[in-house]
């Protein structure tokens, strides 16, 4: 009887890590994906290649940001940042402060762009989304940990904190602790 439990539980243990590997695989391919989008979308001032930006490269170069900002998220590049982040359509509509239906309704406009106040929290949302992903071992942990209630941020859920940017700061300084080590 033992036999087969051990035999069951390491069968289980196979698949859940040939899952984890499968979702692992599909979380880098949407990060090259959003880093490629990303490189075709931004100019770097006064630099030549853009092929090896990184989108850490992007984060740390804040006037870059600031110069994206203003010339609004293109929809297509949009789309690969939604893939990359663990938010559903809902979640997004959220946060930006639109309806599903108009953001379905921007999917179907050619060569639509958000405003900039719209361009500055996707381009949030996707800052806490690397970092989570870093953090956490899969988005699929990150998106639990988001709809957690956390005692250390209010008893709040970190999701929650995200709609506007004293909150997403709140959640990065978290993020940090918890990739440090430091529980309070």
């Amino acid at each position: 009887m033992t036999e087969i439990k051990e035999r069951e539980t390491k069968e289980v243990h196979r698949v859940s890590r040939r899952e984890t590997k499968e979702v692992d695989k599909a979380s880098g391919r949407r990060i090259k994906e959003a880093h490629k989008a990303f490189r075709n979308y931004i100019k770097l001032p006064g630099k030549r290649n853009v092929g090896d930006t990184t989108l850490q490269d992007f984060f740390n170069d804040r006037m870059l940001v600031v110069h994206t900002i203003h010339r609004g998220i293109p929809y297509t590049l949009f789309q690969h940042i939604k893939e990359l982040t663990p938010f559903s359509d809902k979640d997004w509509a959220e946060f930006l402060n639109l309806s599903v239906k108009s953001l379905q309704r921007y999917k179907t406009e050619k060569a639509y762009h958000f405003k900039p106040i719209h361009s500055e929290k996707i381009i949030e949302l996707t800052e806490v989304t690397l970092v989570g992903m870093e953090v956490f071992d899969s988005p699929e942990q990150f998106y639990l940990w988001l709809n957690t209630p956390s005692h250390t941020l209010g008893n709040m859920r970190p999701i929650e904190l995200l709609k506007n940017s004293y909150g997403k700061e709140m959640v990065l300084s978290e993020l940090n602790r918890i990739d440090q080590g430091i529980f309070v």
